[in-house]
């Protein structure tokens, strides 16, 4: 059983960062974010909470499905940087949408959450026949976590959401999900309520004894590493499932965090960029919303149309990736 993705739905923030307000603060020049990142502005949320910026995509989303938001069963939000410890972004949403008898949860698989809960949608569809709808929805705020005297970091990261509404279908439909838990430590950010010094006085290693307590820590080589080698790896598990090729695919949709890694991904795996919907350039990395948010863009512009064979491609903290394949 495959799904049919019926609309979709985004949300960006009016605040703009550019490249050169990051020298205001950092030692750093729009010519050397640009040509490392591929980045040249990013949106931030300011007042707009998380659940705000998913609610407002999520609306537009089920506009442009043409469904009554009463009939959603389910609202999986992927998210991050959730408002609150509980409830979860997903329950905040469903009554703000006007799903009322909608189940709903919070999905973290970081930048590969809209991957990951595509997934899950499917497998809720498949195995409940009362299910008719479910909203998607990836909603991010990394501008609150961000350490903004970190000049390798906080130059790379926007806020956004994005939301799509899916039903079951006979179209083509292939995943493949997987985590490195052992590259865990090379991207977070601890929870509020967990101080590494706490930690440190247990009878066990902690495993991120260097995470500044709320702030993201990176490390960019590690990530980059890996990021290289996940991304067409999510791509090729996805692809041997069902006996197709990079030639069968009309758009290759990635995770949106660094210009070169995506243009790594596309050497490794044979296919020319002109296939790869890229627009982390006005976007930044916003997580797991960054695959719908260029996702949606492209379909709002004539790019990506229905029918043609899509591959979307993520990576993210966990250490964690994973690929669909499907029919838009």
């Amino acid at each position: 059983m495959g799904i049919s993705i019926l609309g979709m739905g985004r949300y960006v923030p009016e605040q703009i960062l550019t490249n050169d307000d990051f020298t205001r603060f950092v030692e750093t020049s729009d010519e050397w974010i640009r040509t490392r990142t591929g980045i040249t502005e990013r949106p931030m949320a300011g007042w707009e909470p998380t659940w705000y910026m998913g609610k407002m995509a999520s609306l537009r989303a089920i506009e442009a499905a043409g469904i009554a938001a009463e009939d959603i069963g389910l609202v999986i939000s992927c998210t991050v940087t959730s408002d609150f410890n509980t409830p979860s972004m997903a329950s905040v949403i469903q009554h703000e949408v006007g799903a009322a008898e909608a189940a709903a949860f919070d999905l973290n698989a970081a930048c590969s959450g809209f991957v990951y809960a595509l997934d899950t949608a499917r497998r809720f569809l498949e195995t409940d026949d009362s299910l008719k709808y479910v909203l998607v929805v990836a909603n991010e705020a990394l501008s609150r976590f961000l350490d903004f005297s970190d000049r390798s970091s906080c130059i790379l990261f926007g806020d956004g959401a994005a939301a799509a509404i899916v039903e079951k279908s006979d179209k083509l439909f292939s995943s493949a999900l997987r985590s490195e838990g052992s590259g865990a430590k090379y991207l977070c950010s601890r929870a509020l309520n967990v101080a590494p010094e706490v930690a440190q006085e247990k009878e066990f290693d902690d495993p991120f004894p260097q995470a500044p307590l709320h702030k993201l820590q990176q490390n960019g080589k590690e990530v980059y590493k890996f990021a290289t080698q996940a991304l067409p790896k999510s791509f090729e598990l996805a692809a041997e499932k069902i006996n197709i090729t990079k030639d069968d695919i009309d758009w290759f949709v990635p995770h949106q965090a660094n210009i070169r890694i995506i243009e790594t991904a596309a050497k490794k795996l044979g296919v020319p960029m002109e296939k790869f919907i890229v627009t982390l350039d006005h976007y930044g990395n916003t997580s797991s919303a960054s695959i719908p948010l260029a996702l949606c863009e492209a379909t709002e512009k004539g790019i990506i149309k229905r029918g043609q064979k899509i591959a979307l491609i993520g990576f993210g903290a966990g250490l964690t990736y994973g690929g669909i394949i499907m029919e838009y």
